[in-house]
């Protein structure tokens, strides 16, 4: 019998290689049509999806991202950054946890290395991503009795297009960067640990980037 996952960011990489390898392991992937900014459609959707469904699975790993003086970064753009790596994966957990409980399923949140540490000019972007971790950590110890487990992914720098409008880009050194793939492996080892792995920090042996 499959089980059913809600992914977002399903479009391109990290995303889409996630969706690829649940797939190929038996999982059916909800591909939600609203916009992750778009508050009630959002809930909306995920209220007609649950008439029908029963959720084994969220992961939440659409995320954007803008590396500039704080100054510069438009109130617009603020709130995108905030909308979409914060907000929305708070409102899916929010909205999808009593079926994750039936089900005693599991949420991945894909934050990111800069989760961990403070790197010039990108405040506006490790606050989303520090807050999805630590909102994941803390919604782990909510959830343990009720056997839902909670996972977040810390990827360091991997080639995607996430750097696609961004002024530096990942090293084309093979051990200066991670594969999509290879964080979408990751999700698969997390989902058939026997027990909790609550953090996974992944990083290239090297630190090397290219600016543009």
């Amino acid at each position: 019998m499959e089980k059913v996952a809600i992914v977002t960011g399903f479009s391109s990489g990290i995303g889409k290689h996630i969706c690829e390898i649940l797939e190929n392991n038996h999982y059916e992937i909800i591909r939600l049509k609203s916009r992750l900014e778009d508050e009630k459609s959002l809930e909306n959707e995920i209220k007609d999806i649950l008439k029908t469904k029963d959720i084994n699975l969220l992961v939440n790993c659409a995320g954007v991202g803008v590396f500039k003086p704080h100054e510069e970064i438009s109130i617009k753009k603020i709130k995108e950054l905030i909308d979409i790596n914060l907000t929305a994966p708070i409102i899916l957990s929010n909205l999808l946890l009593r079926s994750l409980k039936k089900t005693k399923g599991h949420i991945i949140n894909i934050a990111s290395i800069e989760a961990t540490r403070h790197s010039k000019y990108s405040a506006l972007y490790t606050a989303t991503k520090s807050g999805l971790r630590n909102f994941s950590l803390a919604l782990f110890e909510e959830l343990r009795k009720s056997d839902v487990k909670v996972t977040t992914i810390n990827p360091d720098i991997t080639k995607t297009n996430f750097f696609d409008d961004l002024n530096f880009e990942p090293s084309l050194e093979e051990d200066a960067h991670l594969l999509p793939e290879t964080i979408a492996k990751s999700v698969i080892d997390i989902i058939n640990f026997k027990g909790v792995i609550t953090e996974l920090t992944v990083r290239p042996q090297k630190l090397k980037i290219n600016k543009k």
